[in-house]
């Protein structure tokens, strides 16, 4: 499901022109992190909320089509949908006949178009998880049946502490993950991946690895589900099924992408914008996962996907202001600062509740789509001209296995540019933000402090 807002000056025998600002969103787009800030807007005098999806957009009319039927006009359009994991389309290749990182990288894009089974469900927003939990209450929860969980990210593990917690046994849950590299995973610390391998194997969760969709009920109508079939490294997997929940991987969703396609916005498995959030049309603007930059910037390893969505955001509303605010200039342009794309600098946050009951955060600088440079640097001494190895600091304490454990990694320049928390005590997420990007002199001399021995516990 998509938001939609659209806003418009509240007096109307205003002598000011009057704008419609169209913005379209994605419902995970109203979550914690603004939840706050959206407290202290009032909406309700100001903005008119239409929910719905976007299945059509006009540009010569300036108007989008809803999924309602609705028509409504706007003079500024904000594409901010972001990504939604898609339902997965099986390979059919029960043969093996065909690498599984191959075929996965064959089958990624491709859209299903079969019958949706009733009891698979596509986890997107908060929406989707209670119309998911009402029907496993109500469906599920207290049968014999298998909940086969399908995907890669950290959703997949929150979804498995989601259904424990609901009372569903752990031998009832199978966790499919998708075919990855050697040694990679949604953990970026070792330490929490094993705490977490530990915990599914104490609750007896099965866990499948390196598996990819190849059937649903044998090839047969797929409503109810009843038989989901896997390739994997060796033999055929075969699940009896009586849920399955989706979290595969993450796309465009197919009535954006069509309404975007049919209006001739440049589309390069992306949204293409430049630097100023712009799309092709002047009056469309894009932002978030949903867009990529402009090829001109030969920056294709850099999108709005790899920095934090608020700061994003908020440079967003800055760019769009002139366009309201007579007293505001915009900036200024030259030949120059346009050929950059902007670089952001807070912090990526992830987080969840994990099996075990632990409480997961990981906090990181901004990167690029391609693997992560080594923790070692090279620096030039501006005395000698001579380059030296510099290694990035590590400070932790406690155990992952234990619940207690904490991670804060330093750059070269002495800042806290890391930062890996695993409790099993609630965590105070915004007290333990502030430590990004702090200097070690902020921190009283942190890092001498816990190379003397003196911090046995970061939490404290």
């Amino acid at each position: 499901m998509i938001f939609f807002f659209f806003l418009q000056k509240k007096n109307p025998k205003t002598k000011h022109k009057k704008f419609h600002i169209f913005c379209i969103i994605n419902r995970k787009g109203m979550g914690y992190c603004f939840s706050r800030d959206l407290a202290l807007v009032p909406l309700r005098s100001h903005i008119s909320v239409i929910t719905g999806k976007m299945v059509g957009l006009c540009r010569k009319s300036k108007r989008i089509l809803v999924s309602n039927g609705k028509r409504v006009p706007y003079d500024f359009l904000v594409l901010c949908t972001g990504l939604q994991y898609q339902v997965p389309s099986p390979t059919g290749d029960v043969g093996q006949s065909v690498p599984n990182l191959q075929l996965q990288a064959q089958w990624t894009h491709r859209t299903y178009t079969g019958p949706i089974p009733s009891n698979l469900f596509t986890l997107n927003d908060l929406h989707d998880c209670r119309a998911a939990q009402r029907w496993m209450c109500a469906n599920f929860v207290e049968l014999q049946d298998n909940a086969v969980v399908y995907g890669s990210s950290v959703d997949v593990y929150t979804t498995v502490e989601a259904l424990l917690s609901l009372g569903v046994r752990g031998s009832r849950i199978h966790l499919v993950l998708l075919p990855s590299k050697p040694g990679v995973s949604c953990f970026s610390d070792p330490s929490v991946d094993k705490a977490v391998t530990a915990a599914l194997k104490t609750a007896e969760v099965h866990v499948h690895r390196n598996c990819l969709l190849a059937q649903m009920n044998d090839g047969e109508h797929p409503d109810p589900l009843r038989m989901v079939s896997f390739t994997t490294d060796a033999e055929l997997l075969r699940l009896q099924c009586g849920v399955f929940i989706n979290l595969s991987t993450k796309g465009v969703d197919h009535d954006a992408f069509r309404s975007i396609t049919k209006s001739h916005l440049v589309f390069d498995y992306r949204l293409v914008i430049n630097s100023s959030f712009h799309t092709y049309d002047e009056a469309i603007l894009g932002a978030g996962p949903l867009t990529k930059f402009s090829r001109r910037y030969y920056s294709d390893e850099w999108t709005h996907a790899n920095f934090n969505s608020r700061e994003v955001g908020q440079a967003l509303a800055v760019e769009m202001l002139p366009m309201f605010d007579p007293t505001l200039k915009p900036a200024d342009e030259t030949a120059d600062t346009d050929r950059l794309i902007p670089i952001y600098k807070d912090a990526k946050i992830q987080g969840g509740r994990l099996p075990g009951g632990l409480n997961y955060l990981h906090v990181t600088k901004p990167s690029p789509n391609i693997s992560d440079p080594p923790v070692q640097h090279v620096t030039n001494c501006p005395t000698y001209g001579v380059c030296e190895q510099v290694q990035d600091s590590v400070m932790k304490t406690g155990r992952a296995e234990m619940g207690n454990y904490f991670c804060l990694r330093l750059n070269p320049y002495h800042q806290v540019e890391t930062l890996t928390c695993l409790s099993l005590k609630p965590l105070p997420v915004s007290n333990y933000l502030c430590l990004y990007r702090k200097h070690k002199l902020l921190l009283s001399q942190l890092s001498t402090h816990y190379n003397d021995g003196l911090i046995p516990d970061l939490y404290r």
